[in-house]
């Protein structure tokens, strides 16, 4: 049976549903819309403590302000009893694809890549003949209307998950049994390419493919010769289908049915899969934030909504990720990350993402006024909100209240 995607078109959803939604309301009681109180250690430490009911084993976090004030907090394992290192490496999930995005625009910033041409210009029959036209940019901030990742495949157990977690799929095979099942009927398109926009993983396993088919080079060359290297984020790796994790790591876990956790650490999964820490993530972000690896015209890519043909905004084809008091809203992503407007009018960009047993979040302001990251141990394998993160961001904003 093929290694599940843990719901891969939802991932992206909790950076605002799960734990910027409390930022939102944090920020809109707060004296000074905008305007961070000092870190609290006890507050965080508090926050991240497991509770009855969150489905988390442990948790890493670092929160940073300007200054030079840094907080860095871990929970003991609440499988093993053990005190988990602050710095212990994890799976990112989807936060790989704020990596991939900035490779892209490294092509295009080198003339390598055009945003404005099409898939089926650089990938001549990839897609089939029923999907019109689909740009590089369409590709990276999601308008593409494609189908998401197995989408119409049965969904998995837990035991099912657990029992093929060291499954590993090609870049090329995700996309041909998500396009052309054997077993199922072919999706189609959701919408007219840029006309809405829609979180989708299947667009960032192509642009992968583009990555590898313009370079000639793997994605774990490009992003470690591009990124990796010269960040010196000796702590970040693209493993493949290298199951063994670095030392120390969190432990992820799943639940089975027998109610046991079963630690699912070692996974495999596909090439854009990356293992890092709370202080590679923190070093990349502040990096990619201040134009270390891009030239401003392509750093802006990042940080644009898409707009269709009349100027505006593009409708969100959902009631999640983008919402406005639980209803369709515009557009909130940019080209690899997501928007959270903080009142003041300050924005909070970043990625969540998921893989098996784990939960996490990288953010921080443009400005870089305030920045995070954690990982969550999560144990239900669900990607939908989860309490103990949003207690990590009420205790940064408003840590009075926790």
């Amino acid at each position: 049976m093929m290694r599940s995607t843990v719901k891969l078109g939802t991932v992206a959803a909790t950076l605002a549903a799960l734990t910027l939604g409390a930022a939102t309301q944090a920020f809109a009681a707060a004296p000074q819309a905008g305007q961070l109180p000092p870190l609290d250690p006890a507050a965080l430490q508090a926050a991240i403590q497991p509770q009855p009911g969150d489905g988390v084993a442990g948790v890493i976090a670092r929160v940073g302000e300007p200054g030079g004030r840094l907080w860095r907090g871990s929970s003991t394992d609440q499988v093993t009893g053990r005190q988990i290192p602050a710095n212990a490496h994890f799976h990112i999930g989807s936060i790989s694809k704020a990596f991939e995005a900035t490779v892209v625009l490294q092509l295009a910033a080198e003339g390598r890549i055009d945003l404005d041409q099409t898939v089926q210009y650089y990938l001549p029959g990839l897609l089939p003949d029923d999907f019109q036209p689909i740009t590089v940019r369409e590709l990276l901030n999601h308008t593409s209307g494609l189908p998401d990742v197995d989408e119409g495949a049965p969904a998995q157990s837990n035991d099912q998950l657990i029992a093929d977690r060291a499954d590993y799929r090609t870049f090329d095979q995700i996309i041909q049994q998500t396009l052309r099942p054997a077993h199922r009927p072919w999706p189609g398109p959701h919408f007219a390419p840029g006309t809405e926009q829609e979180y989708n993983s299947l667009g960032y396993r192509i642009a992968g493919k583009l990555i590898e088919q313009v370079t000639g080079h793997s994605f774990r060359d490009e992003v470690s010769e591009r990124i990796l290297q010269p960040l010196h984020l000796d702590q970040t790796s693209v493993p493949e289908d290298h199951l063994a994790m670095p030392r120390p790591y969190l432990h992820g876990y799943l639940t089975n049915s027998q109610g046991v956790n079963v630690d699912v650490s070692e996974q495999g999964g596909d090439p854009s899969n990356m293992i890092s820490t709370p202080a590679d993530l923190d070093h990349f972000i502040t990096a990619l934030f201040k134009g270390k690896l891009l030239p401003a015209a392509q750093l802006d890519e990042m940080f644009t909504f898409p707009k269709g043909d009349d100027g505006k905004v593009v409708p969100y084809a959902g009631t999640f990720e983008c919402a406005v008091n639980g209803k369709p809203g515009p557009a909130c992503f940019g080209a690899g990350l997501m928007a959270t407007p903080l009142p003041g009018g300050q924005l909070l960009w970043g990625k969540t993402g998921h893989d098996l047993g784990y939960a996490n979040g990288m953010f921080a302001t443009r400005d870089l006024t305030m920045r995070g990251v954690f990982s969550l141990s999560n144990t239900t394998g669900n990607d939908g909100p989860n309490e103990l993160s949003s207690r990590l961001l009420m205790a940064v904003l408003m840590p009075h209240k926790n």
